[in-house]
């Protein structure tokens, strides 16, 4: 991340969405690294990658209680300032998972509340329909009693048990020459994102990326391998991945958030 907001072009203030308030420039090395943790069993990488500009993919966690929330998204290339959409959809997002978990909302609820909320966030970006900042949305939520993903796009959710195969827990909305058929955006109309929920009976991670990662490991038992059989560790995790990619060519931006999941054991 850049330390000084300093705009390497003019001097000027550079803004919250790394752009400059008084030339326009956007800030090349804004957003170009970033790794965030949430308590001791979450973290997420997120990089610009190596033929990118601008770093248009976010991530956001938290914790609620026994929940740890996470948000990826990525944003629309083709739209106007996707950086900023999709950095507005990831803390929309998972502020919405917090409030709504730690009020007893079952998962299911808090996760089609936040995807409206963060869908909304995004439409207040436009200036009209045709100038539409756009991105796509995937969420996590992971307690004792399992997993729950939520997404509109192309970002996705995968179960990884340390031990046994994995699975995809979500499914591209994509059509035609994989064009998007969701999204978050203005021009995307009302927000339908699917949920679904599985609950896991061995430990293991709940990874959120983009497909700047999924293009280079795109199944659950190819993560899984690149992962090797390590000790479990969130941010090492992510960092296997996201490094994995990068050495991969890195064609785009790319973002993997890891949860360490521990079920409760079975009721007797």
């Amino acid at each position: 991340m850049v330390a000084s907001m300093e705009c390497v072009r003019c001097g000027g203030t550079v803004a919250p969405d790394g752009v400059c308030w008084d030339c326009g420039a956007m800030q090349q090395a804004f957003r170009a690294h970033m790794e965030i943790t949430a308590g001791d069993g979450a973290a997420g990488v997120s990089d610009r990658g190596s033929r990118k500009a601008v770093n248009a993919d976010a991530l956001a966690l938290a914790t609620s209680g026994a929940w740890t929330v996470g948000v990826v998204c990525d944003g629309v290339s083709m739209s106007p300032r996707p950086e900023r959409a999709a950095q507005v959809a990831a803390e929309a997002g998972v502020a919405v998972l917090v409030a709504r978990l730690r009020e007893g909302v079952v998962p299911e609820v808090a996760l089609d509340e936040a995807a409206v909320r963060a869908g909304r966030a995004v439409s207040a970006l436009a200036m009209s329909r045709d100038a539409a900042p756009a991105c796509t949305f995937v969420a996590g939520v992971a307690g004792p009693e399992g997993v729950w993903s939520a997404w509109a796009g192309d970002s996705r959710a995968y179960w990884l048990p340390d031990d046994g195969p994995g699975m995809a827990l979500t499914e591209d909305d994509t059509g035609e020459h994989d064009a998007l058929t969701a999204w978050l955006g203005a021009d995307a109309g009302p927000v339908t994102a699917r949920v679904r929920s599985y609950r896991p009976l061995v430990p293991g991670r709940l990874l959120l990326c983009t497909d700047g990662l999924w293009r280079y490991l795109p199944d659950a038992a190819r993560l899984r391998a690149a992962l090797g059989r390590g000790r479990p560790d969130a941010r090492s995790d992510a960092r296997t991945l996201v490094g994995h990619a990068l050495d991969s060519g890195g064609q785009d931006n790319v973002t993997a958030a890891v949860i360490r999941v521990v079920p409760s054991p079975p009721a007797t």
